[in-house]
């Protein structure tokens, strides 16, 4: 009889590493995150799809206490003590001119910059992609037995302001980055069902 776990070509324990066991983080330990792990996994993370292979997604990451300060008056209360003490903040934002750069990546299609001329169509590419790696980033994270806590809660047009004033950039989610600390890790939350998601016609 085959089973759920037989469907996949990873194994239970690289199942249970992406998604089952994975939490998001609230604390971490201290312990750095080196340059070399966000480059193993970006390398990793870069070959997930986005439309005309655009990749729009742009990381900052705050390493430092001053350049960490000035992103903690943006943030709501509840995310703040958390960032400060996380070993990397990454702000994480959509290049809305990432159409420059198509000749490069999509040469087989050399038309494909003047199809996103138009800048409301252009950036909503880029916010919809973006968003997209931001996924990939999520489980890349986890693949290298990182833990990630996404954060929504803060001024995004502070932000912006402050750390991409060039207004190239639209800044979406806020993500600390680290190995799990101490906490007790939350119940699970429950999840819906495959039957109350997916409809077959």
């Amino acid at each position: 009889m085959t089973t759920a776990v037989d469907l996949f070509t990873l194994d239970r324990a690289g199942q249970d590493l992406l998604f089952r066991a994975a939490r998001t983080a609230n604390t971490f330990a201290d312990e750095p995150v080196t340059d070399a792990q966000i480059a193993a996994i970006h390398d990793l993370v870069r070959y997930g799809p986005t439309a005309f292979n655009g990749q729009p997604l742009r990381m900052l990451l705050l390493r430092s206490a001053a350049a960490r300060a000035r992103l903690v008056p943006y943030l709501s209360e509840g995310n703040r003590a958390k960032t400060v003490a996380a070993p990397l903040t990454a702000v994480l934002a959509a290049d809305v001119d990432f159409h420059q750069r198509l000749p490069e990546l999509f040469p087989h299609r050399p038309q494909a910059r003047e199809w996103l001329a138009d800048p409301v169509d252009r950036a909503a590419q880029a916010r919809l992609n973006a968003t997209l790696q931001i996924g990939y980033l999520l489980v890349g994270v986890r693949a290298a037995g990182l833990a990630a806590g996404p954060m929504a809660g803060f001024d995004t047009d502070g932000v912006r302001r402050e750390f991409f004033p060039d207004g190239r950039h639209e800044v979406l989610l806020l993500m600390n980055l680290g190995r799990p600390g101490p906490e007790e890790p939350p119940q699970r939350l429950p999840r819906l069902s495959t039957d109350e998601v997916v409809q077959v016609l």
